[in-house]
């Protein structure tokens, strides 16, 4: 009995031990405090400090009054007053009080869990007179107790979810998470359930994890395509007293091909047999309850289609078949298309395809009304062939054109006069025989492109429009003439034998594959002893000299004429002229100078020559000044119209021949007159003496030249001067021929023809030309005041 009294005892004490002890922050019992100057051997128990509870708080308080927490109670304390409780640590004083005197602990303020769930606090004992520590401080914590003050919250709500349609029962569909803010380690204030408050019987949620399935098989999208379920979550596991949240979720059917297409009915469509192609005759689409690429379809035509006169294709935006025409249609030949039209879904779900086939057949009738159409040409293009030399209202071929509707009216034919401009051409109005209206020259044009027309008597209105390519044949009609202008330059140390210039010919009739030319020189020219001609017979000709030492200045050009003839039937030939020119050649055979040599004075002439010269030349020059005073007409024409002006018009365009307005002929015939009296002004260092110069004055008068080569004669005999001027340079330069003419807005320039008794002409520069000009210089400078030749 005594020693169960002890053991009684013994566990008495070791759970006053354990109950009563200090802990430390999270609970576990504090170590004991050990005074240095109280050293106990360890396994001697060892006195506690301090009694007191684990202290522990309930949030959300609502009294009046403070919140009792607890009592402090040191042993050393003996209730005379000398010991004082000090309170110290998070929340003391602004939330936790203690009572210095008897140790009890009050909260002064509502405590939130959710905010903050524990307090560390230090609690000491000191003396009241002398402040000085009856006791080590010691650590404790005070526990806010958690109440069901939160409901639990849907954060990513409300959700949105898709499921496919036809899916099968218990389909997960999405998860819905909520949160409850209250402790969840401390009953169940933190545990959620979840049920379905709106959505049955479609879908189900499971309890615990919040995860929605579908609750019927086989929803179909084409009878409800949405539907909205509210999810309820409650805390305290659902129990009576809980806090709860709610969230929607809204759950789309999303589409699959699991309708086929389908007609419903048959088509009818009229179409005019005049639309071209490819015009759209008809449009038709089969009908799917699927939306996006399960009601992509393709349409085909599968009977009735035999001549490929129609197609079909997808209008992709609509899903539509497009019937369109492939080739044109003739009321005459088919009045009525009868089709089969098949639509096909492009994408076919295998776990489908018990449902049926996906694809259906449509009946599309197109029925072609008849129009009033133009004649049509058969064929459209009628090629004829015309010799070149037909007379004038030759056959050359027939046009047909036919109605092509049942009426059949009788047709008139007439030519496109914008395609026959000349009127080459001739049709017959009944019968469309083609026929030559004027001469046909292939030179000009080889090919005739003229459209006929055929014209509906019943309906002028109906034109069908025919071509007829007529090729006009060619005959030998034109000669052959030098292919271009030949340049031909002659050394003067030529050697016998010696090719100067190869010549070729050209023809302007159709060449033929046997064309020949055949060169010989002519008549008058064939025994000369300067020139031979060799045929080459490739269509060319070689000229060669017949002998050595040309001599420019014993003639300085030759004209040599050929005779060209080709090989039609008849031949025909032309004579054409080679112009030769005799040139100075340096060694190494290069032409340095051509044409005519001008005679130059002698190195050794004498000063009494030369005296009789300046005389000559005095004597002229006063007999010419003393007619010039003397005479009372200008040299030029009554008339004072420039020359110059009638000659070079930049703007007129010319009318040929007998158009005279451009060029005064007048004029032009009396050029000799101002030729044969011009007076050139010539300085010492270019005096030159044209032995042709004579030649110009010689020539036939202007006056009795036609009008058409007027011009012409004028032109050459400025280039025969400029040809023997030995002063100008061996080659080619710009020459200019200037005449005053008649007619000119300015006074004239020219003191020839000044009609003043008194010559203008300056004679100052003739001091300048030395001293031998002197004398002739003090005679002529003072010739307006001497009166000399008055």
């Amino acid at each position: 009995m005594a020693q169960m009294s002890f053991l009684i005892c013994s566990a008495v004490w070791l759970l006053t031990v354990h109950l009563w002890g200090p802990r430390s922050a999270d609970g576990a019992p504090d170590r004991t405090h050990h005074d240095p100057k109280h050293s106990w051997d360890a396994l001697q128990r060892q006195k506690r400090n301090w009694v007191w509870n684990q202290f522990f708080v309930l949030e959300e308080y609502t009294g009046t009054d403070p919140l009792y927490v607890g009592k402090l109670h040191s042993d050393v304390d003996k209730a005379d007053g000398n010991v004082r409780y000090v309170l110290t640590g998070d929340g003391a004083s602004s939330i936790f009080t203690i009572d210095e005197k008897t140790g009890d602990i009050h909260a002064t303020k509502r405590l939130d869990r959710e905010e903050q769930g524990y307090y560390t606090l230090r609690a000491q004992a000191v003396d009241r007179e002398t402040n000085a520590p009856m006791e080590d401080e010691s650590e404790f914590i005070v526990k806010v107790q958690d109440i069901n003050d939160n409901e639990p919250k849907f954060l990513d709500g409300p959700y949105t979810a898709g499921v496919p349609e036809m899916s099968p029962l218990g389909t997960m569909v999405v998860q819905v998470t909520a949160t409850d803010a209250d402790d969840p380690t401390y009953g169940n204030s933190a545990r959620v359930v979840y049920s379905i408050i709106h959505g049955h019987p479609y879908f189900s949620v499971e309890p615990k994890t919040g995860i929605i399935r579908t609750a019927l098989p086989n929803m179909d999208r084409e009878m409800r395509d949405q539907y909205v379920v509210t999810i309820q979550a409650k805390d305290m596991v659902g129990q009576m007293g809980g806090l709860s949240a709610t969230t929607s979720v809204t759950v789309t059917l999303t589409d699959v091909n699991d309708n086929p297409p389908r007609f419903s009915q048959s088509y009818q469509y009229s179409v005019l047999e005049s639309v071209p192609v490819p015009s759209v005759v008809a449009k038709l689409k089969a009908a799917d309850a699927d939306i996006d690429s399960n009601a992509e379809m393709d349409y085909y035509i599968i009977d009735g289609n035999a001549p490929g006169v129609f197609n079909i294709t997808t209008d992709e935006e609509t899903q539509e078949g497009v019937i369109f025409l492939q080739r044109p249609l003739d009321y005459e030949t088919k009045s009525s298309f009868s089709l089969k039209i098949e639509a096909t879904n492009r994408n076919v779900d295998p776990q489908f395809l018990t449902f049926g086939p996906f694809s259906d057949t449509a009946a599309v009738k197109v029925i072609v009304e008849d129009v009033n159409e133009p004649p049509v040409f058969s064929p459209l293009i009628s090629r004829m062939v015309v010799s070149e030399a037909a007379r004038v209202g030759t056959v050359i071929g027939t046009v047909s054109a036919r109605d092509p509707d049942s009426s059949s009216s009788a047709i008139r034919y007439s030519i496109d006069r914008n395609t026959d401009l000349e009127r080459f051409f001739n049709v017959d109005a009944l019968t469309g025989v083609i026929s030559t209206a004027k001469a046909l020259d292939r030179e000009l044009n080889s090919v005739h492109n003229i459209t006929i027309f055929a014209t509906e008597n019943q309906d002028p209105s109906q034109v069908g429009r025919g071509i007829a390519l007529i090729t006009v044949m060619d005959i030998n009609d034109n000669a052959p003439v030098f292919a271009i202008e030949y340049e031909t330059l002659l050394c003067e140390n030529a050697a016998p034998g010696q090719v100067i210039q190869t010549i070729s010919a050209v023809d302007k009739d159709e060449p033929l594959s046997s064309h020949r030319f055949y060169f010989s020189l002519a008549f008058s020219a064939a025994n000369n002893d300067n020139f031979t001609l060799r045929d080459n017979k490739d269509n060319t000709a070689s000229v060669l000299t017949k002998r050595a030492g040309f001599r420019r200045q014993e003639q300085s050009l030759y004209l040599l004429p050929v005779l060209i003839e080709d090989s039609g039937s008849p031949a025909l030939s032309s004579t054409n002229t080679l112009s030769v020119r005799v040139c100075d050649c340096g060694m190494n055979g290069v032409p340095q100078a051509c044409g005519a040599v001008a005679f130059s004075l002698p190195a050794g002439l004498s000063t009494g020559a030369l005296l009789a010269i300046l005389g000559c030349i005095i004597t002229l020059l006063v007999v010419l000044f003393s007619c010039n005073e003397k005479r009372k007409t200008p040299l030029f024409i009554e008339d004072e119209r420039d020359v110059r002006e009638n000659i070079v018009r930049y703007d007129d365009e010319g009318g040929g021949e007998e158009d005279t307005e451009a060029f005064d002929m007048v004029t032009l015939r009396n050029l000799n007159i101002i030729h044969d009296s011009k007076v050139q002004d010539v300085s010492p260092e270019s005096v030159s003496v044209y032995p042709y110069s004579a030649s110009a004055t010689s020539r036939t008068s202007y006056k009795t030249l036609p009008d058409n080569i007027v011009f012409q004669e004028f032109i050459w005999d400025r280039l025969k001067l400029t040809d023997m001027d030995p002063s100008a340079p061996p080659y080619d330069s710009l020459q200019m021929y200037v005449f005053e003419g008649n007619g000119s807005v300015a006074d004239s320039l020219s003191t020839l023809e000044s009609p003043s008794s008194v010559s203008e002409q300056s004679y100052e520069d003739l001091s300048n030309w030395g001293p031998r000009f002197k004398k002739l210089a003090d005679l002529y400078g003072n010739l307006e005041g001497s009166g000399i030749f008055s």
